[in-house]
Formats: C-alpha cells, sequence, structure tokens
C-alpha cells in the first residue's frame, strides 16, 4: 500500500533512474533522449524467469531515456553458450559471469574490453567497497562489474518450529553441536541438505566447507587455499572437512543421511522445514534461496515463516567474517551502448529496481535500507554491509578443473567420510596439474 501523496517504489524508482541517466550524461558517458537511437546492447546471460524479469525492469529506464534496446538472452547454460560464441566469433556485447575465476579466464585470454575508461572506479570504491571493485579486477585492470549479490554464511530455519521447542538458532558451532544432539533425540534430522544440482552437483557442499575454513581459519588460509598455494591435505583444509564430517557423517543428522544429500536437489532440501511435522529443522543455503522457498509455497511470509541467522562462530578471532556471491557483468564487444549500460548498472537508481523486487542484494552501500522489500532482506543487507571480513566464494575463484574436482570430492565424501584421506590426495594431484607453472 502506498502512503496519500506518495508515489509507488516503482515509480520512485523509476525517477531515480532517469536522474542517474542524466549524471550520467553529463560525464560524457551516457544521454538521456526521448527518441530511439537504434542501438541494440546484446546481453547474455545465466538469469531465467523471475531474474530475467527484474533484470529488464532494471534496465527498462536506461531503455526508455536512452532509446538504446537493451537485447537479453537468459539461459542456464549460458557458460556453454558464451564459450562457443567466443571461439567462433560471435560474442554478446555483455555477458554475465557467475565468478571471478571465469571472468580471469577470458581476460587473460584476451577476450574482454577493459572498464576502467568507462568508470568512475574512485566513485565506485566509495560507494562498494574497496573488496567488490577488486572481485570484477584481474591484473589491476577493471574487466566487470556486479549487477547484484548474495550472502551465503547464512542458516535458515521456521521461526515457529524452533520456538514451538523452545530452541534457538546456533551462533557458535559448540551451541550447534549441543542442539544437534537435542533435536536428534527428538526422533527428527537437524538437517536439511541436498547436493543434487545436474552437471554441478555437489557445489552446495563446497559452500559449507568455504564458510567453515574462513570461519575455522581466518581470510589469510582462505586466501592461500582458493589461489592454489595451499594443499587440500594441509592441516588446517583437512580440519574443515571433518568439522563438516561431524554432521554429514553422523548418522540421523541428515534428513536421508547419504543418500537423502546425494539424490536431494539443492533447491528443494529447505521445504521440509515448513511441513507441519518438520522433516528437519536447519538449511544452510545462501541469501537466493528464498525463491525456491516461495515457488512452491508462495504463502511463506519471509521473518515469520522463514528466517535466516549467521553462520556459527568456530574462531571467536574471525567472528562475522562473510562468505559472498555475485553476478559479474564483462564487455566482449565494445560499443558506445554498451559502455553506457555498465555505467547505469553500478547507479544506486539501477540498483534499487531489482532489490525492491527482491531475490537480490547490492553490494552498493548507498542503497538505502528502505529500497529492500522487507525486513529480513534489510537485515540481510544490513549483514553483508556490516561484514568485518568479505570473502568471494572460494570455489568460484578455481580454474574450472579444480572447481569440478571440488564438486565431485563432495559427493565422494558424503558418500564415504572415511576415506577422506584418498579424496584430499586426489585433489592435490589435481592441484598440481592445474596450478603448474603459476
Amino acid at each position: 500500500m502506498t502512503r496519500p501523496g506518495t508515489a509507488p517504489r516503482h515509480t520512485r524508482a523509476w525517477t531515480r533512474a532517469c536522474l542517474a541517466l542524466v549524471l550520467v550524461a553529463l560525464s560524457g558517458l551516457a544521454a538521456c533522449t526521448t527518441g530511439g537511437s537504434g542501438q541494440v546492447v546484446h546481453v547474455l546471460g545465466t538469469w531465467t524467469k523471475d531474474e530475467k524479469d527484474s533484470f529488464e525492469a532494471m534496465v527498462a529506464p536506461f531503455e526508455q531515456r536512452t532509446g538504446i534496446t537493451v537485447d537479453y538472452q537468459g539461459s542456464r547454460d549460458s557458460d556453454t553458450i558464451l564459450a562457443d560464441r567466443v571461439s567462433n566469433g560471435t560474442p554478446p556485447d555483455l555477458a554475465v559471469l557467475s565468478s571471478p575465476g571465469k571472468l580471469a579466464q577470458y581476460a587473460r585470454a584476451g577476450r574482454l574490453t577493459p572498464l576502467d575508461d568507462s568508470l568512475d572506479l574512485p566513485g565506485m570504491r566509495k560507494q562498494y567497497g574497496a573488496n567488490w571493485v577488486e572481485f570484477g579486477a584481474v591484473d589491476r585492470k577493471q574487466y566487470a562489474v556486479f549487477v547484484k549479490a548474495s550472502m551465503k554464511s547464512l542458516l535458515w530455519h521456521s521461526p515457529k518450529a524452533l520456538s514451538a521447542h523452545g530452541w534457538t538458532p546456533p551462533g557458535t558451532w559448540d551451541q550447534l553441536r549441543t542442539l544437534n544432539q537435542l533435536i536428534a533425540r527428538s526422533g527428527v534430522p537437524p538437517w536439511c541438505i541436498g547436493l543434487e544440482s545436474s552437471s554441478t552437483s555437489g557445489w552446495p557442499g563446497t559452500d559449507w566447507l568455504e564458510d567453515i575454513v574462513l570461519a575455522q581459519s581466518g581470510p589469510v588460509i582462505y586466501d592461500q587455499w582458493a589461489r592454489g598455494e595451499l594443499p587440500w591435505s594441509s592441516r588446517e583444509i583437512q580440519l574443515a572437512w571433518q568439522t563438516w564430517g561431524e554432521i554429514i557423517g553422523t548418522r540421523g543428522l541428515v534428513l536421508g543421511d547419504a543418500r537423502g544429500m546425494l539424490l536431494t536437489p539443492f533447491g528443494a532440501a529447505g521445504t521440509s522445514l515448513f511441513s507441519q511435522s518438520p522433516g528437519c529443522y536447519f538449511d544452510h543455503a545462501g541469501s537466493f534461496i528464498t525463491e525456491s522457498y516461495q515457488k512452491g509455497s508462495p504463502h511463506l511470509a519471509p521473518g515469520g515463516d522463514f528466517d535466516a541467522t549467521p553462520f556459527p562462530t568456530i574462531n571467536p578471532r574471525f567472528r562475522g567474517s562473510a562468505e559472498v556471491a555475485g553476478d559479474l557483468i564483462a564487455m566482449f564487444h565494445a560499443t558506445p551502448a554498451a559502455r553506457q549500460l555498465v555505467a547505469y548498472l553500478t547507479t544506486t537508481a539501477a540498483q534499487n529496481i531489482w532489490v525492491g523486487r527482491g531475490g537480490a542484494i547490492s553490494p552498493n552501500r548507498e542503497v538505502a535500507a528502505s529500497e529492500y522489500p522487507d525486513a529480513l532482506s534489510r537485515r540481510l543487507r544490513q549483514l553483508l554491509v556490516d561484514a568485518p571480513t568479505v570473502r568471494f566464494d572460494a570455489s568460484d575463484l578455481m580454474p574450472d578443473t579444480m572447481q569440478s574436482s571440488f564438486h565431485q570430492a563432495v559427493l565422494s565424501y558424503a558418500n564415504d567420510p572415511t576415506q577422506l584421506s584418498s579424496i584430499l590426495a586426489a585433489l592435490d594431484r589435481v592441484r598440481a596439474t592445474v596450478y603448474a607453472g603459476t
């Protein structure tokens, strides 16, 4: 409902977006016009359905005011489509990349145009923070910007289900251990875990391990591991697997045990939280999981029917550290119109549109909390802004071969945690090959 005399949120966002375009125009990067320019920017990305609608809503003011058409193609198989188009010499103008690892691959192959001359980088560092700007840089050149971000270091639960037993979300790993046993004694496993995700099955487990490494051993160890400088069999990384193994290797702590984890699709795992008689009580997932929760049950209300708490503290020195992910947009075919669009997407006004529709967190700190649609999304935004240490998803920083081996290792470990030594040895063999000469 809109307050009397107040424009609806989407109208206010549209107005602010046009004002942003005026500012961009004054800087010589774009122009607000009322007529069609005849220019088209071709964009390829992973966003489909609701995400596609949100991106198109985000660029609608840009199209309206510049006359430039944004031709967006969305596919869950966009990585393969992009690789094919790049190899045959017909890349899109802009493409959405899911990881800095893929960004580095294309940048170092000479396939991308740097954006340094298209962006106000000092201004972006002020708005986004240095980490988020650096995530889009390769070899000290800016090759991408983030369109949206997600928090990954979260545990999801049903407040109603927990309060019915007098339970509260754990703040530390020791509290988590105690609560695991308490819930298990009630006859219901505490955890929902789904590792199935088509050709990338296993990745949800990598998020667990990344959160544990960051919370247990800190950002220095995390960075060395993500860059391939630290062996998988090192004490710190082995300890992280063993810590996760306390949950997945203990019968009765995960719904369906090993078979359930391996066969349950990631997005469907948490639905058992909301049954009249819950099948589990916690789900580890990023902020994007809310779309899956509400897809089959649109009546579920954020903050009431489902809520999130930060990943438990393991080492107090690293309290509040956050693993994040996000979607970057990079330029494969440089045109004046593509440069204008990239500049527009970084503005607060453009970012306001997507966050106002839900399903995204903006890494731009000048996007106000009031732009988010509910109290839960505002709280997740604040967690991202306030995190003392932010690190990007480690597996997304790894080369493709290392990343896929990590996925397979997760599946092997979930199937038989007693094989950890051989699993880590196999990962080290891949590491020795993938990072040879680097």
